[in-house]
């Protein structure tokens, strides 16, 4: 069947772009407030653009109308966030962390998630996380009709798990993170190889 996106309601959109662009990376992103409080939140519309510039996107959309998710509030200040892989045994927390709380209130200390400061000028890693990027806003866009604005984000620096390295010198890494399928998870747990291209083509 083919479907016509301007015939269905933007629900239906959602669910159909969520269960078919998959897997995909979850952005468990990490701010502050101007009160040094940690806000801890999930974000599953994400992903890299460029490595020169180093940029990543994502789409964080607002609490209700004109009031904006705590985390593009802390990025709008600041100008930073610290965006978390998740590894599989932080899926729990990550999932729990995308309740809505209170502003101020901080998700790591509600669900008892440790966190550890790493780079100074940067909110701080979830503790155990694979890899983590430290980022500042580089650019927002906004999409006339959407309820979801995209930050455009520069990479300054990553923190890497020594365990999750597996050659330094040719920088590989391996990170078996955990991604969203529609309204369920994922665990990149396998990798195919590529095949070879025949010198003839």
């Amino acid at each position: 069947m083919t479907v016509k996106y301007d015939d269905i309601e933007a629900i239906d959109r959602y669910k159909l772009m969520s269960n078919c662009v998959v897997p995909r990376p979850i952005a468990w992103i990490s701010t502050e407030d101007e009160d040094g409080n940690v806000n801890l939140a999930p974000f599953s519309y994400f992903t890299p653009l460029s490595s020169n510039p180093p940029i990543m996107i994502v789409s964080i959309g607002h609490k209700a109308p004109d009031i904006p998710k705590d985390t593009l509030a802390n990025i709008r200040k600041s100008g930073r966030c610290t965006i978390n892989m998740t590894a599989v045994n932080q899926l729990q927390d990550m999932h729990f962390s995308s309740k809505a709380l209170p502003k101020g209130e901080s998700e790591a200390k509600a669900f008892n998630i440790e966190m550890k400061k790493v780079e100074h000028n940067f909110p701080p890693i979830v503790e155990g996380t694979t890899t983590a990027f430290f980022c500042t806003l580089y650019q927002e866009l906004e999409i006339e009709g959407s309820k979801t604005i995209p930050l455009i984000l520069k990479i300054e620096s990553q923190y890497i798990n020594d365990d999750n390295i597996t050659d330094r010198d040719k920088m590989k890494i391996s990170c078996k993170n955990v991604g969203r399928v529609g309204a369920e998870y994922i665990v990149y747990d396998d990798t195919i190889k590529a095949p070879e291209i025949p010198d003839d083509k």
